[in-house]
């Protein structure tokens, strides 16, 4: 811990209690008084001016005065980055630098009362406003197992439960319960582990696979799911109606006619609902627990009438009280119809298993999402279970298969002539059985639960309970699911139904949104085409909330870490793909459609790439598979074949050089290693600073470029250390550069003598570490800075004036802000730009492996310059022209470039013009060292401190070499004046040999008054270009 000394405390501070603020520790320099005199407002919830960015400044005491915190939970609220620093807790350098007065930096201290109450930032109301009134939050009994209580239930467990357990048989009926049950049970533990990794908020399903998977499935899963729960009211609010209907045809009292009917009940019914909606969670909960009530009443109903004993009336409709003949016939199938095989009936059952979401829906309503969901979820399945398996077993035990109705049927036991199981308790059905043409039995009326229970009308309240809870959950879920979605603006166009009212934030432009899609399902009136594809959406949020489960605990992400143990990822991959397979057993062509749908949508948010970090586990996924084939890739031995061109860009700021960049990451994309390099020149405490503030918009700027490359930054003394750390230290593995790419340094002339050493000296650097070596040259220069406006770091490219190149520099304003950077306006170069029919001419002067081919070629297999010709120029004798044309033609067709015009430049050795050598000669004439051809020890004492200067006998021993770059000029202004770039082979000037102002010149007579681009390559001497085949 950062300590301070420590001398004895007065009286006046006492009530800080074991607390210090940093105004006390910092008494003596701020006030001028005694080193730690009390000022007005000293204590722990006084703030006085300094460095610290930490929200309180108040520590407690260790025995030593210390401005280290206590761990709280404000520390850790609302942390998303790695790097972010929690409101409270003092910086690193805060902890181990100089402490220093700051009053830009401070932030209200966090009173001792909000800590120990452990509330969040967002807790801390503003003085004199009066407090918000607290939200309605439900525990996991009234919040969630209620509520999924009251989804899973529905008409299928009145209606059609009795109808399969005739079909399927007792045992048959058991096993597609237990099926049933096995993947939501599967789905809802993958719920409860990832609802229980971390603070859950409102948005429920959405929000689980969203912050797991990313937004692209998120998004995709929570905008068909918010539909479906939409489309799913007016199903169960059909439902409803129908029954009232039926309930009206019996009394003949029909309202206008069977089909308007349903329309007329339904709007009315899903009215009155979304009316209970809006009156608040509070009023929808009270409904919820209504109709849990009346359906609890109406089973209790049942299992007391199946105890009654039978009336002649219920005898005749098949029902005679538990008998063990009755349960051992109704143990084994008789499948009948269309739909009486296995999977028939599965296909009917399970989405009588599907609601568990109901509650996790509305975890923004929930007291603690992470144990009402687990707890709640499961606590509903397991109930319902034993509601469905009880319901099967009992029905089955009490009931025939079929019955005829008729009081006349009865007849004395063991009369000749009746077949059947009724025969035994005094009822004669064979012959309607034989007939098939039954009305009552389990096989033949689905209101057996009605016939069975001791008070019919219960079991109808049962059943308008059902549907009116299912319809007010998928209510309420549509919303709030919706509203998590808009805000998170994934997509257009929705952001308008985000807005929240209320204390609890209330959706209520979702409400009505929800209210108008259901209200125009119910007018179709005819949901049979649409219920298949609404469960298949359910079934896809199910596959998903499972992948999400597996795909995270198979990352082993660190943050991985939920509080709930009992799942397993390996079953969560089975509920996944169980699911899926369910999926297209209910309806193929349904489960075809909601593909279609998630992949639609998949791919818009794919391409439109929002600006979200959720901590996905695709991105840790992401890091698993880059570390671990870039571990793979270190294991496999380089191949001539897999040779990539991998660059380490000197952009100094990327935005500074965009032709540089562009150039780079056009023959690099997809294809290649391209990092971006800047070193940041001066003291490393001030520039650290200003390394993290800019690094990551700097990423951003190329992203927004599409440039896929990395960007990286040292703090170095001066330019060369810098560069050669960069060398060093750049990559990964094989993923390490092999090329360093750098801007030519236009003002080398004018520059400080020091920067041209350092410049030179950087390629002898690069060269020492088997670099090969890309610079580039263009008329009109690389550095845009001037343009910007903004601060020229001194790197590796002049912009043609003096004052850019110096060490020192202001920052102007905004360059370090990452959005500015980001949201800057692109400056636009030629290799953004069609390039049409021109030429890229390849000056291929000497042997380097072939660095100097690749390059060109490379370029040319991109759209842009797909239309250039590429011509080969090489150097010959006049007399073997055309052999050595031939032998060039030959070599390069067996590297299979595609290049066929190739030049032979006889006159390369010839003498330049007079007047181009006098311009040579005057331009190195400033570096001259004139010595008049002196032995070598007097040279190197003239040189004392100047080593950019050129002796005479360095002029005569390198005259042949710079006579060749001024006939090379020549001959590139008469062959390539109108090409769309040049591509040459960098001379080479020997370390310690050849002064930086000579090998200077040479490059500046070599490539001056050229249009097009100047590519000078040198490969490291070892090949880049093979034509074996192994």
């Amino acid at each position: 811990m950062a300590e301070l000394p420590v001398p004895e405390l007065p009286a006046a501070l006492s009530h800080c209690s074991g607390r210090f603020t940093i105004s006390t520790l910092l008494g003596a320099e701020e006030g001028g008084r005694g080193p730690y005199a009390p000022t007005e407002g000293t204590g722990c919830d006084s703030a006085q001016p300094t460095h610290l960015s930490g929200s309180t400044l108040c520590t407690r005491t260790f025995g030593y005065n210390t401005v280290d915190v206590v761990p709280a939970y404000e520390h850790y609220a609302n942390s998303k980055g790695v790097g972010d620093a929690g409101k409270g807790r003092p910086s690193l350098a805060d902890l181990h630098s100089i402490l220093k007065p700051d009053p830009g930096r401070l932030r209200a201290p966090v009173s001792d009362l909000q800590r120990s109450n452990g509330l969040p930032e967002e807790a801390a109301g503003e003085p004199g406003r009066a407090p918000t009134p607290e939200p309605v939050r439900f525990g996991w009994v009234k919040g969630v197992m209620i509520r999924c209580m009251l989804n899973i239930w529905g008409v299928i467990l009145y209606l059609r439960l009795p109808w399969i357990t005739a079909q399927a048989g007792i045992a048959l009926t058991w096993l597609i319960i237990l099926m049933s049950v096995t993947v939501t049970t599967i789905t809802g533990l993958s719920i409860s582990a990832i609802s229980t990794n971390g603070k859950v908020k409102s948005g429920g399903t959405y929000f689980l696979i969203s912050r797991s998977l990313g937004p692209e499935l998120g998004g995709s899963i929570g905008l068909i799911f918010a539909f479906a729960n939409a489309v799913a009211v007016a199903m169960h609010t059909v439902g409803f109606a129908e029954t009232v209907r039926d309930l009206l045809q019996e009394h003949n009292s029909l309202i206008v006619d069977p089909t308007n009917d349903i329309r007329i009940i339904g709007v009315v019914t899903v009215t009155v609902l979304l009316g209970i909606s809006l009156a608040g969670m509070e009023w929808e909960a009270k409904a919820q627990i209504l109709f849990f009530l009346v359906i609890l009443v109406s089973f209790i109903n049942y299992l007391v009438g199946t105890v009654i004993p039978a009336t002649a009336e219920k005898q005749a409709k098949g029902f005679f009280s538990y008998r063990a003949d009755i349960f051992a016939q109704n143990f084994v199938p008789s499948w009948r119809g269309p739909e009486g095989s296995f999977f028939g009936l599965f296909s009917i059952f399970f989405p009588s298993a599907t609601g568990i979401l109901a509650g996790a829906n509305i975890s923004g309503d929930l007291k603690d999402p992470a144990v009402a969901i687990p707890k709640g979820t499961l606590m509903a399945i397991f109930w319902t279970t034993m509601s469905y398996l009880v319901l099967s077993a009992t029905i089955g035990s009490c009931v025939v298969r079929d019955a005829s109705g008729s009081l006349n049927d009865s007849v004395a036991v063991g009369s000749p002539g009746c077949e059947g199981l009724a025969c035994s308790f005094g009822w004669n059905f064979t012959a309607c059985a034989q007939r098939q043409s039954c009305r009552y039995g389990l096989s033949n009326y689905y209101q057996s639960m009605s016939m069975v229970s001791g008070f019919g009308p219960l079991i109808t309240a049962g059943i308008f309970g059902a549907t009116l809870s299912s319809a007010l959950a998928c209510l309420v879920s549509a919303p709030k699911v919706f509203q998590c979605l808009c805000r998170d603006q994934l997509y257009p166009l929705i952001g308008f139904f985000g807005k929240g009212y209320g204390r609890n934030s209330e959706p209520i432009r979702g409400y009505m949104l929800t209210y108008v899609i259901a209200v125009g399902f119910i007018l179709i009136a005819e949901l049979n085409a649409i219920a298949p594809i609404i469960s298949n959406f359910f079934l896809c949020s199910y596959a998903l909330i499972n992948f999400s489960c597996f795909h995270a605990s198979i990352t082993n992400s660190p943050g991985w870490r939920p509080s709930f143990r009992y799942y397993s990822k390996w079953a969560a991959l089975f509920g996944a793909a169980v699911s899926v397979v369910i999926m297209f057993l209910l309806t193929w062509w349904a489960a075809l459609i909601a593909f279609g749908i998630v992949i639609f949508l998949l791919g818009y948010v794919l391409y439109k790439k929002p600006d979200v970090n959720w901590g996905s586990s695709m991105q840790a996924s992401s890091y698993n598979m880059a570390l671990n084939y870039s571990v793979g890739l270190s294991e496999v031995d380089e191949h001539i074949k897999n040779y990539r061109p991998q660059c380490l860009v000197l952009t100094g700021p990327p935005n500074f050089r965009p032709a540089l960049v562009d150039f780079v990451g056009t023959f690099t994309k997809n294809l290649s290693l391209m990092l971006c390099g800047n070193v940041l020149i001066g003291p490393r405490k001030q520039k650290m600073p200003e390394s993290r503030l800019t690094a990551d918009g700097h990423t951003k700027w190329l992203m927004k470029r599409k440039i896929k490359a990395f960007y990286t930054d040292v703090v170095a003394e001066d330019l060369r250390s810098g560069v050669q750390m960069l060398i060093q230290a750049a990559g990964l593995g094989k993923m390490r550069p092999n090329i360093l790419a750098l801007g030519y340094k236009r003002n080398w002339q004018t520059a400080s003598p020091q920067s041209l050493e350092d410049y030179v000296g950087i390629l002898h650097d690069a060269f020492d570490f088997k670099y090969g070596v890309c610079l580039m040259r263009m008329k009109e220069g690389l550095n845009v800075s001037r343009v910007m406006q903004a601060h020229v770091n001194p790197t590796f490219e002049a912009a043609g004036h003096p004052e850019e190149n110096g060490t020192g520099g202001r920052v102007a304003p905004g360059t370090a802000d990452p959005a500015a950077l980001a949201s800057e306006q692109q400056a636009s170069t030629v290799f953004q730009s069609e390039q049409g029919k021109k030429t890229i001419d390849i000056y291929w002067l000497f042997d380097d492996g072939g660095l100097t081919l690749l390059i060109p070629y490379l370029l040319g297999r991109k759209k842009r310059w797909g239309k250039c010709k590429i011509r080969v120029f090489v150097g010959g004798q006049i007399n073997r022209m055309d052999e050595e044309r031939k032998a060039i033609v030959s070599l390069l067709s067996k590297f299979r470039l595609g290049f066929h015009e190739v030049h032979i430049l006889p006159d390369i050795n010839q003498k330049p013009r007079p007047e181009h050598v006098k311009r040579f000669d005057d331009l190195i004439a400033p570096f001259r060292l004139n010595d008049g051809f002196k032995d070598e020890a007097t040279v190197n004492e003239m040189r004392q401190g100047c080593p950019w200067k050129i002796s005479d006998e360095e002029i005569d021993k390198n005259r042949a070499k710079s006579l060749r770059q001024v006939r090379l000029n020549e001959i590139l202004l008469d062959y390539s004046r109108d090409a769309a770039l040049v591509a040459i082979t960098l001379p080479i000037g020997r370390k310690g040999r050849c002064p930086s102002s000579l090998y200077m010149a040479w490059l500046e007579t070599l490539s001056q008054d050229l249009r097009p681009p100047v590519i000078l390559t040198r490969g490291n001497q070892e090949n880049v270009l093979t034509f074996y085949c192994q």
